[in-house]
């Protein structure tokens, strides 16, 4: 007989709980992944949006000199300056106006969509919510197609999209911290957050192959990507590990007019048991192999004996559960210990990280000089970046078990790097590669920790005595508030960048600096502890 090959011992040594899990981290990544790649195109037109009006007037005055013929000009010609309305000297103001559109929308439904979100089915919620949004990313790239210059339909999409991708991050926290629980959640968590990077990188690749020719396609490409990916969600999401638990129970229960034959020896003497199940102040007894299937969200007893219905079945352990915990409200998860400090945190952070995902290909273009798919190509350099520094943020945290503190490190670093990046991205292309990935490792770093792992500890924080229902809103309120900074910073840009790329930097290391200061008073706590262990130290509970 021919041995059994070592990939296939391998599959086999994996129980099926493992392999779902596996499944679900793998599901959920490219979920989030598709999330930004759809916003990251905006970013990338942005010099089509507003070129360089005198390089392209001169090949315009070369290319007509040189025609010997006239032909009627097609729709969108290369000689174009900018687009319209985006041709005029408040370009910059016009295009972070887009941007503090979508950003400002997101802040604000976040806050709503945790509560949403924690009151209806996951997967149907996260289903509509990435269809719509690739809906709305197709119309954005619909406006090249139809020749759309009015200002207001730009920002309508955008608002819209902002909107609806509020759907997004709480409800793949949520699954994804169903599935795992708190033993090396940093590492796990910084692992699987990869996929924002990922997203811009794959984001920026795909706008930018586009970019030059019909950069409409830049949108259309990312959206009919989004909405494939929700069709996806929808057929194989698993929101929690007991949800397969009833469906395999179902399976394995024979018909309920069938009683089972094989005897058993009792337990304590009781040679019958019946399960009765319990709803309010309504008791149904039903056979134990049939209660399975009908058992839903009902609580379950083990009663020996009875006088009521009885059947011979197998000896079996029931847990008694106690009632469904509620939903928690959004002031109780304000009042959880650490919920503020690391929204008001984030809220900075996120100010930085998003100014940087929005106008760093636009600062490229003008700083090196590039064209706009090699600036696009460029950016994602800062993503890679980001994929390190997540990973590392977790790792570091899991061994120190100090949250705060590995995010206060990383914050302190970050400031000064920023100046760095600012003075040695005039010196070449080699010196600012190096410094990219720096300043993505550093910057993405406490973002990526405080929206996962961070996110998931204070959802399951001991104080709500093991009511994981809390998880989705304590997510919303803590990436809403930062997407109030991420919100502010694009803008900011905008505004700053007409005075001088340096003001944008000065206000970036400000808002580093403001990131630590919010963290403060708990990691002095950290370090005042007598031994090393997270920031809260309770298991994930199943509900």
């Amino acid at each position: 007989m021919a041995a059994v090959p070592p990939g296939i011992r391998l599959l086999v040594s994996f129980d099926r709980d493992q392999w779902y899990r596996a499944l679900t981290f793998l599901l959920t990544f490219l979920l989030y992944t598709s999330f930004h790649l759809s916003r990251k195109p905006i970013s990338i037109i942005k010099s089509e949006l507003h070129k360089n009006c005198s390089s392209v007037s001169e090949a315009s005055t070369m290319t007509s000199s040189s025609s010997q013929q006239t032909s009627p000009p097609p729709l969108h010609t290369p000689t174009d300056c900018s687009w319209k309305p985006f041709d005029k000297k408040n370009y910059k103001q016009l295009l972070g106006a887009m941007d503090y559109s979508f950003l400002c929308a997101y802040a604000v439904g976040m806050y709503l969509s945790g509560i949403i979100g924690e009151r209806v089915p996951i997967r149907l919620y996260l289903t509509v919510g990435m269809l719509t949004s690739g809906l709305f990313t197709c119309l954005f790239g619909l406006g090249y197609v139809y020749n759309i210059h009015n200002l207001s339909f730009y920002i309508f999409v955008q608002v819209a999209n902002g909107l609806v991708q509020t759907t997004g991050w709480p409800s793949v926290v949520t699954c994804i911290s169903n599935w795992f629980g708190k033993g090396r959640r940093g590492l796990v968590m910084g692992l699987w957050n990869s996929h924002t990077s990922v997203g811009n990188i794959l984001g920026s690749l795909i706008a930018g192959y586009w970019v030059s020719s019909n950069w409409g396609l830049s949108f259309i490409v990312p959206g009919i990507v989004i909405a494939v990916m929700g069709i996806v969600c929808f057929f194989f999401l698993i929101e929690h590990p007991n949800d397969l638990k009833i469906m395999y129970a179902d399976n394995s229960s024979p018909n309920k007019n069938q009683v089972p034959t094989k005897s058993w020896n009792g337990v304590n003497g009781n040679t019958e048991v019946y399960i009765q199940y319990k709803d309010n102040n309504t008791q149904v007894n039903y056979y134990y192999k049939d209660s399975v299937a009908n058992q839903k969200s009902y609580d379950t007893e083990l009663l020996l004996p009875s006088d009521s219905v009885r059947v011979p079945v197998q000896p079996v352990v029931v847990v008694k559960r106690e009632v469904e915990p509620s939903a928690i409200s959004f002031m109780g998860a304000l009042r959880i210990p650490g919920v503020i400090e690391f929204s008001l945190c984030l809220l900075f952070a996120k100010l930085v990280s998003y100014t940087f995902l929005f106008w760093l290909p636009l600062y490229i273009t003008k700083a090196a000089h590039l064209d706009a798919k090699k600036a696009g190509d460029l950016s994602t350099l800062f993503d890679v970046g980001g994929i390190v520094g997540g990973i590392l943020a977790g790792v570091i945290s899991d061994k120190l078990g100090k949250r705060a503190t590995t995010c206060a490190i990383m914050l302190l670093l970050a400031a000064p790097t920023l100046y760095g990046f600012s003075m040695i991205s005039e010196f070449g292309l080699g010196p600012t590669v190096g410094m990219l990935l720096v300043c993505g490792c550093l910057v993405n770093g406490p973002y990526s920790l405080i929206t996962t792992a961070v996110s998931a500890d204070l959802g399951t924080h001991k104080s709500l005595k093991g009511n994981a229902r809390a998880l989705s809103t304590v997510t919303a309120i803590i990436d809403g508030t930062g997407s109030l900074g991420a919100a502010l910073g694009p803008l900011l840009a905008g505004l700053l960048s007409a005075g001088g790329w340096d003001r944008v930097f000065y206000m970036l290391m400000a808002a580093d600096f403001l990131a630590l200061l919010t963290l403060l008073r708990l990691v002095t706590k950290e370090l005042s502890s007598t031994k090393p262990r997270p920031i809260f130290a309770v298991e994930l509970k199943e509900h």
